[in-house]
Order: structure tokens, then C-alpha cells, then sequence
């Protein structure tokens, strides 16, 4: 089966164990923008607890209905979220051996947060050993054969999801806040390495 998902900004750990456990996903090209979702925010882990991370959007409406998502310059974001990922992961085990592959994500630009998305998601893919087979919607799906996770994985009131496997692994701030679930991907990337790969592939009994 099929999982449909939204596209996601270094979406979270349960959004990358959908393209580990599905051997099809589905990204949705044709939806249309939702404020405050993964789809242009990411969820870290600071000194402090956890911090948003959101990238500014403006979107023009199209004459079929659709939208053109675009990123903003707004407010020197792409300096604002590197400082941020370097205080939090700066003394994590793993953020020095990332650093260059991240870095191009806040030094370069792209004009739609669809395409921004997948070049971070084969990134991260590729960083994690991750090898999902991956396609776009060719228009807004409303039924097909997939399993919709469009509105399970979300930041705010997400819907129950039984086959999210929340898998505790080192976090830099666990002594200060115990361990928090589901954060960004570069959480996990950058305390865990190259082991990442076990927290996001399917558990066999």
C-alpha cells in the first residue's frame, strides 16, 4: 500500500518512517497551503525545550484553483534558522560531520517550498540511507489506493497514527527536558549519525 503524504520542511521522525515502511510514497504537489503544518516548520530541540522553526510563505492562487507556494525573504530567516540549528546541535555528536550538506539549505534559495522540500527530503534520504520510491500527484488526490497521512502527521492536534513507533535515542538535552518524540529529522541525524537509520526503519518481530 501506497503512503500519501504532504510535503514537509526536515519534516519530523514519523514523516521519514512513512518513506522507510511504505515501499510507495505519494507526495501531494496539489493541496492547498495550510498555516502552521510541516509543510514550512520543523520542530528542534535548544537549551531551552523544544523551538519552530518556519519558513515564510507567500502564495499566489492560480485560475484552476490551485496554489503557487513560494518562499519569502521575510525577516533574513535563512540566517535566523542556521543560528538556531547550530546553538541547539553545535555540540551534538554528528552536526560537524553534517555541517556542509546542511549548510547549502540556508545559504541558497528556491522559489517554491515544494521544490525546497525535495531537495531537503533526497538529502536527508541520502544522509540517512534511505532508498523510499517516491512520486507527486498529479492533481489533489481525494481517494486512490494509498494509506492519507496528509493530516495525521502534523505539529498541532495530530490524529492518532498506531503505526508511528516512537524509538527513544540519545538527545543532547534529555537530562535537562527527558526525551522529546518526534522532532525534525536533524534531531535525529544529528545525535545519532549514521545510526539514525534504526529509529525510522520498520520493526520485525
Amino acid at each position: 500500500m501506497k503512503a500519501l503524504l504532504s510535503t514537509a520542511y526536515f519534516g519530523p521522525v514519523q514523516w521519514y518512517q512513512k518513506l522507510a515502511a511504505h515501499t510507495e510514497v505519494l507526495i501531494e504537489r496539489h493541496d492547498s497551503y495550510v498555516k502552521q503544518t510541516y509543510r514550512n516548520r520543523c520542530i528542534i530541540a535548544t537549551a531551552n525545550g523544544v523551538q519552530a522553526l518556519t519558513v515564510p510563505v507567500s502564495v499566489d492562487c492560480l485560475p484552476q484553483g490551485e496554489q503557487l507556494v513560494h518562499i519569502s525573504d521575510h525577516g533574513n530567516w535563512r540566517h535566523q534558522h542556521w543560528q538556531a540549528l547550530t546553538s541547539a546541535y553545535g555540540d551534538s555528536p554528528f552536526f560537524q560531520y553534517y555541517e556542509d550538506d546542511l549548510r547549502p539549505f540556508f545559504t541558497e534559495r528556491w522559489e517554491l517550498l515544494h521544490d525546497y522540500n525535495e531537495a531537503i527530503r533526497q538529502k536527508m534520504c541520502e544522509l540517512a540511507d534511505l532508498h523510499p520510491h517516491v512520486s507527486f500527484t498529479t492533481e489533489y488526490q481525494k481517494t486512490g489506493d494509498f494509506i492519507d497521512f496528509r493530516d495525521t502527521i502534523r505539529p498541532k492536534h495530530p490524529l492518532a497514527d498506531p503505526s508511528f513507533r516512537v524509538q527513544p535515542y540519545y538527545q543532547v538535552y534529555a537530562s535537562r527536558h527527558g526525551f522529546l518524540p518526534n522532532l525534525s529529522i536533524l534531531d535525529l541525524l544529528c545525535n545519532m549519525g549514521p545510526e539514525s537509520i534504526y529509529c525510522l526503519l520498520p520493526t520485525t518481530t
